[in-house]
C-alpha cells in the first residue's frame, strides 16, 4: 500500500482539529477533484477526533462534499440507523476519556508541584539531568551578577539588558537579553532553590499570581535568600512607581503619536512618564541612546518648521490633503481598498489551510484577488499623478498652512489633529545629542 495518503499527527493532541496539520491536509486532499480515496480508515473513532463537535463537522463535510466515509477498523458498525447512536456513544466516551485524562494529568502535575519537582523548560543557569535541575557554572555566575548589580542599584533592568548585550551574552534560546528576560530572572524563585508552577495556566508576567504553587525544590540554589529579598524590595518599589499599563489604557496625549522615531535605532518614541516620550528601543534595553524629550517642546518645534516651510520659497511634493473633489475622494477610497489586499489574501490562505477551500478554489480566489489588485493599482497611480500634477508652489504652501492652523487650534479634537499630522508627515527623526529634529513629508 502506498504511503501517499497516510496522515499521522505524532505527539499532537486530537482534542482540537485546527491544531493538527496532518489532519487538515487529509481533509483538504479529500475535497480535491477527482477525490483520491473513498474511505478514511482509522484504528478507532477517537483517532479521527476526540471532540464531538469536530467529529460531526468534519464527517458531515466529507460526506456532503466528497462522499467519503470514516471507517473504524476495530469498531465495526453496521450501516443502519442504530449505528448513528452507537457511533455517537463511542465519540462521547472518547471525549470523556480525553477530558478525564487532562484532569488526571493536571492533578499529577499539581502533586509534583507541591513536592517541589520542576516541570517546565530549565531556566537560564540550569540544565535538566535525570529529571532534576543541575547548575551550569558559567551561567550561574551571570545570574549572580544580575542579582548583585540590581540589588545594589548599580544597574536597572534596562541597564542590565544593555550591559549583557555588550558582553555578548545570550539567553537559553540564543536571543539577546532585554527587559523581560532580566525581569523573569529577577522574579524566578528557582534561583533560591524553590519551584513555581501555576495550574490554571500561564501567569504571563504576573509573578505573584494567586494560583501559583511555590515549594521547596530538590535542586541547588544559585543565590542566597538575603540577595533575593533585596532584589524583591526593589522590584516591588518599581511596580509601585511604574505600574503596568495595558495597550487599551494607553491614551493619545500628543498629535505626534507614532510619528517621532529615534535617530539611532529608528524605533518609535513612546510615552514614558509625565510629558516625556522616549525611544522604545532604549526603554526595552535594545538601544544605547536615550533619545527622550518633552512632547510639548517637540510639538512647538514641528509647528515652527511647518511655518518656515509654508513661508519660505521651497519646492515640496506631498500627497494632497483630503478635499471634497471627486478625484481626491476616489483616491482615498481606492487607497484603502488597496491596503486591504493583504488582509483578504490572509483570509483565503486560512480557508485553504483549514480545509474549507480546495487548492483549485484557493488558486481561483487568489487569481481574482490579484486581478482586482492590479486594476486598483493602475487607477491609484493614475489618480495620484493627476493630483500631484496640481501641486504648484501656492497649493503646497496653502496645504502646509492649513495643517499648521489646524494643529494650533485648541478647539480641534486631538484625534483629528493626530490623523491630520499623519496624513501630511511621513516620520520625524529625533537625535537629542545632536539637537536634530528632521521632518519627512509624504511624497
Amino acid at each position: 500500500m502506498s504511503d501517499e495518503h497516510i496522515y499521522i499527527d505524532e505527539g499532537i493532541s486530537g482534542r482540537k482539529a485546527d491544531k493538527r496539520p496532518a489532519f487538515q491536509l487529509m481533509i483538504a486532499t479529500a475535497k480535491s477533484k477527482p477525490k483520491p480515496f473513498d474511505v478514511i480508515l482509522v484504528h478507532k473513532f477517537d483517532r479521527f477526533a476526540r471532540s464531538r463537535e469536530d467529529s460531526v463537522v468534519y464527517k458531515s463535510l466529507l460526506s456532503r462534499e466528497a462522499d467519503i466515509k470514516v471507517v473504524s477498523i476495530t469498531e465495526s458498525i453496521e450501516n443502519d440507523k442504530f449505528s448513528v447512536i452507537l457511533e455517537a456513544m463511542l465519540e462521547a466516551m472518547a471525549e470523556y476519556y480525553s477530558l478525564n485524562l487532562s484532569e488526571e494529568v493536571k492533578k499529577g502535575m499539581t502533586e509534583k508541584a507541591h513536592r517541589g519537582e520542576y516541570q517546565t523548560t530549565p531556566p537560564f543557569g540550569y540544565v535538566m539531568k535525570d529529571k532534576r535541575l543541575v547548575v551550569v557554572p558559567h551561567e550561574a555566575e551571570i545570574v549572580r551578577m544580575i542579582f548583585e548589580k540590581f540589588a545594589s542599584k548599580e544597574l536597572s533592568m534596562r541597564g542590565l539588558a544593555i550591559y549583557l548585550g555588550e558582553l555578548g551574552i545570550k539567553s537559553k534560546r540564543g536571543n539577546a537579553f532585554h527587559n523581560r528576560t532580566v525581569a523573569y530572572i529577577l522574579n524566578n524563585p528557582v534561583y533560591i532553590g524553590k519551584t513555581r508552577w501555576t495550574p490554571t495556566g500561564k501567569a504571563k508576567f504576573n509573578y505573584n499570581h494567586p494560583d501559583s504553587i511555590i515549594a521547596d525544590g530538590e535542586h541547588e540554589a544559585i543565590i542566597s535568600e538575603e540577595l533575593w529579598d533585596k532584589a524583591q524590595v526593589i522590584t516591588k518599589k518599581n511596580k509601585e512607581l511604574f505600574p503596568y499599563r495595558t495597550r487599551s489604557d494607553a491614551k493619545i496625549v500628543t498629535w505626534l503619536h507614532g510619528l517621532i522615531r529615534c535617530g539611532t535605532c529608528d524605533k518609535r518614541l513612546v510615552r514614558s512618564a509625565g510629558e516625556y516620550i522616549q525611544c522604545n528601543g532604549y526603554a526595552k534595553g535594545k538601544c544605547k541612546t536615550s533619545n527622550s524629550a518633552r512632547y510639548p517642546i517637540l510639538e512647538n518645534l514641528v509647528l515652527e518648521q511647518l511655518q518656515k516651510d509654508y513661508t519660505a520659497p521651497i519646492e515640496l511634493t506631498i500627497v494632497p490633503k483630503k478635499t471634497d473633489t471627486e478625484n481626491s475622494a476616489e483616491y482615498d477610497v481606492i487607497d484603502k481598498q488597496f491596503d486591504a489586499y493583504e488582509e483578504k489574501l490572509d483570509r483565503i490562505k486560512e480557508a485553504y489551510r483549514n480545509g474549507i477551500d480546495t487548492l483549485d478554489e484557493y488558486k481561483a480566489n487568489k487569481a481574482s484577488l490579484d486581478t482586482e489588485r492590479e486594476a486598483l493599482k493602475d487607477r491609484l497611480v493614475e489618480l495620484r499623478e493627476r493630483l500631484l500634477s496640481a501641486n504648484n508652489e501656492q497649493t503646497i504652501e496653502r496645504r502646509l498652512k492649513d495643517v499648521h492652523d489646524l494643529l494650533t487650534n485648541d478647539t480641534i479634537d486631538l484625534e483629528i489633529k493626530c490623523e491630520t499630522a499623519r496624513f501630511l508627515i511621513d516620520k520625524i527623526t529625533y537625535e537629542k545629542k545632536a539637537k536634530v529634529l528632521k521632518l519627512t513629508y509624504k511624497l
